[in-house]
């Protein structure tokens, strides 16, 4: 006997009053527009670690992890949109994350701890974005100045300033060309960096190849969980109810063809970037690729047009990486501080926006800046947040939602995954404390030096 439909908590009806729906989250969107949204979200300049990441698990390992974690995802975010699917279906449409989880599983606390963990990702990844968008900047500048005076900081201020102006698009849906664009350019600089790799190992000056692990047993435990982390970390997202949002009701079926767009995009890339890396530079890979072809010392290991391009491509695609990752905050400010009987572009709508969405470029930008060394930092916020959101909570909420019986496929596989990613997830959460730990002594504040 089936249970009666429940109300929805968050009733449709609310959309009428709410200016995060009706002006962010605007459903109007096609599959491929979600497929943009998701690859800009999944695919960008971090796969150029995957090198680094599979020197702590070795060729085998690696593209073991590689795999299980592609394939896991996948999965977590079908069976996300398939949950969405059935809430809408039910007449309980649900458009964030937050009031998904605290819907199925019947929890208040439950809107409160999504919400916390997606801004602690979303403004981690901001600030990253805009951090490595400064770094790239800088490489550009010091390649064609070096002695010249503006440091990392300055290059920071400058990006900032570009977000804050392209952070008055209005809703999610006012990205899909730019994420378009952005789909173009991770292709684009995994191209340029890949045949940059294929060309120097098949070359006389290639770098002599060692694929060892760490010495001790503990070393290659603590390198292997922090290659996991980094993987996880890659793959996620934590925003995938807002990206499907976006699309134009009824969503059924929609979601799964932008995933099939967003995981072709995956293959290509992922794969080839980690495996050319690592095949020439080994245990020597960089925690970005680009590093190795650009040694402090001695000529670039690839011709430099090439290394400027890959540098403007992801530079670009940075700022795409930033809006994308800023929409649940817009969507959070809107809620709060617009009057959805006025028009989106009515002064009295316009100006809050214009302020408020200033004001969280500018701290985002003021902590970049502030923090070089935000990558450890990130990394130990990956570790607590995308798990949780993205291996963990998508199979919880299918078997509370559909209830397969304890002695089904479906149960038992989910239950395994839920177990071994929250194992994996701590291990990975104290591999990049103890990171951070190691590396405080580094640590500047307002540095022009980014840790690495």
């Amino acid at each position: 006997m089936t249970d009666p439909p429940r109300p929805d908590p968050f009733p449709v009806t609310r959309l009428e009053s709410d200016a995060g729906a009706l002006f962010v989250l605007q459903s109007k969107g096609e599959w491929w527009h979600a497929g943009f949204h998701l690859t800009t979200a999944i695919v960008g300049p971090t796969i150029l670690t995957l090198p680094n990441a599979f020197r702590g698990l070795g060729w085998w390992l690696g593209f073991f992890c590689l795999t299980t974690m592609g394939l896991v995802t996948f999965y977590a975010y079908y069976l996300m949109s398939k949950v969405l699917d059935h809430c809408e279906k039910s007449g309980r449409r649900h458009i964030r994350f937050r009031e998904l989880a605290a819907d199925v599983l019947g929890s208040g606390w439950m809107f409160y701890v999504v919400i916390f963990i997606q801004t602690a990702i979303n403004t981690g990844i901001g600030i990253g974005a805009i951090l490595l968008a400064g770094q790239c900047l800088d490489i550009m500048y010091s390649s064609l100045y070096p002695q010249g005076s503006l440091k990392l900081y300055e290059f920071i201020a400058m990006v900032t300033a570009v977000m804050i102006v392209l952070s008055q698009l209005p809703s999610f849906h006012s990205l899909r060309h730019i994420n378009f664009v952005s789909l173009l350019l991770s292709l684009g600089y995994t191209f340029l960096v890949v045949g940059a790799c294929i060309n120097l190992g098949l070359s006389k000056n290639a770098p002599k190849r060692d694929y060892s692990l760490e010495h001790s047993d503990s070393g290659k435990v603590f390198s292997a969980f922090t290659s996991i982390s980094i993987i996880a970390a890659i793959f996620g997202n934590g925003i995938l109810p807002e990206i499907q949002a976006t699309l134009a009701p009824p969503a059924t079926g929609k979601m799964l063809k932008g995933l099939l767009l967003c995981y072709s995009v995956i293959f290509f890339t992922f794969y080839s970037a980690a495996v050319s890396g690592y095949w020439v530079f080994g245990k020597n890979s960089s925690s970005n690729i680009l590093k190795n072809l650009m040694p402090d010392e001695g000529p670039t290991l690839a011709p430099i047009v090439v290394i400027g391009l890959a540098v403007i491509f992801v530079l670009l695609q940075l700022f795409a990486i930033g809006l994308v990752y800023s929409q649940v905050a817009y969507e959070i400010m809107e809620k709060k501080s617009a009057d959805t009987t006025k028009g989106i572009f009515s002064k009295r709508n316009l100006v809050p926006r214009l302020i408020l969405r200033s004001l969280y470029m500018a701290f985002c930008g003021f902590m970049a800046a502030m923090l070089p060394f935000f990558g450890d930092i990130n990394a130990v916020v990956g570790a607590f947040g995308f798990i949780p959101l993205d291996f963990v909570l998508p199979m919880l909420l299918y078997n509370m939602t559909y209830k397969p019986t304890k002695r089904s496929f479906t149960y038992w596989i989910n239950m395994t995954i839920m177990v071994v990613f929250t194992c994996a997830g701590l291990m990975g959460a104290f591999s990049s404390v103890r990171k951070l730990v190691l590396d405080a002594n580094k640590f500047k504040l307002f540095s022009s030096e980014v840790v690495d």
